[in-house]
């Protein structure tokens, strides 16, 4: 796999990106003291390398209540599986863990009709699945609607905590120009705003009313998605604690400060609390568990999962 240079540029540039994915290369290259064609020129280059900025809803915000799944299938049939699993358009990722026979799948659902069509239909009908558990995330601390990248390896880019229990009791409502708008911005968030106006048969001022209301409101996250592989960072790994419920909290907001872990929610189960984590190797991992996780208080058990494989990533249904 191909590797680009990790200088400070390709992650100020990163880090800009994921403080303002729509923001204008002029605006960039003043923040960074260097040119605008500097600027054009290495996002080029880091969007050659598989960066994606894109339009995610935040599911929270928008009334559905997002489940992880986990999974232990047959060695012949989990990559079949996790692939029909990536075509579900209520799934936002799939990952393959644990010698390919364990699989984890996000799940955004609206009703539980929609969530027991799935976890108690069409799951227990295939021979293939040994045993499935459905774990409700009560609270997300961090990763709620963008998975790690580049700016997440700099110790000063550590992104606050989500409040998924905070987001207001109604969903929001979303007009025929909001869902265009979430399609549009789902394929790439720097889309021009005269673009995004052609796309919905909307006014350029129009469009930018609804995306204004849509930020303003929570409903609407730009990620920054960049494959840590091309960075160096080759061992994606799952962590699944027990908690003692005095200290969740403190443990899940202590987490989602730490530049190594992408995703950290507090979830129903056995396991009261997940985190998904980015290392360069397993030395690295180590030494994040003995350095980091150690020293937090009330963790009773800790169980470590490897990703083989990303099946399906930032890539949600619009809503």
């Amino acid at each position: 796999m191909d590797h680009v240079t990790r200088d400070g540029l390709d992650q100020s540039l990163l880090q800009a990106l994921q403080t303002d994915g729509r923001a204008p290369f002029s605006r960039i290259a003043r923040d960074l003291g260097v040119s605008e064609r500097t600027v054009a020129r290495r996002y080029q280059r880091l969007r050659a390398h598989g960066l994606r900025v894109v339009g995610q809803p935040v599911p929270s915000r928008l009334g559905l209540t997002r489940w992880l799944l986990r999974m232990h299938c047959t060695p012949d049939a989990a990559g079949t599986i996790a692939d029909a699993l990536a075509r579900r358009p209520d799934t936002s990722w799939v990952t393959l863990a644990s010698g390919g026979t364990e699989l984890y799948c996000a799940l955004n659902a609206r009703t539980a009709e929609d969530r027991d069509a799935l976890l108690l239909r069409k799951l227990p009908r295939n021979p293939h699945v040994l045993s499935v558990s459905a774990h409700c995330m009560m609270r997300i601390f961090v990763g709620e609607t963008s998975t790690w990248h580049g700016t997440r390896f700099a110790p000063q880019a550590a992104a606050p905590a989500v409040d998924s229990g905070a987001a207001a009791a109604t969903p929001l409502s979303l007009d025929a120009t909001d869902r265009a708008l979430f399609t549009e911005l789902a394929r790439d968030a720097r889309v021009p705003l005269p673009e995004l106006a052609a796309a919905t048969g909307r006014s350029p001022s129009s469009v930018q009313r609804h995306l204004d209301r849509l930020r303003s409101e929570g409903a609407l996250s730009l990620a920054v998605d960049f494959d840590p592989r091309i960075l160096g960072f080759h061992m994606a790994t799952r962590l699944w604690m027990n908690v003692a419920p005095a200290h969740l909290r403190t443990v899940g907001e202590a987490l989602a400060t730490h530049p190594q872990i992408a995703f950290a929610a507090a979830v129903t189960g056995t396991s009261n609390l997940v985190a998904n984590g980015v290392f360069r190797d397993p030395a690295e991992l180590y030494d994040y568990i003995d350095r980091c996780i150690g020293p937090l208080p009330g963790i009773q058990t800790m169980e470590t999962a490897p990703t083989l494989r990303e099946v399906k990533r930032l890539t949600p249904a619009i809503p």
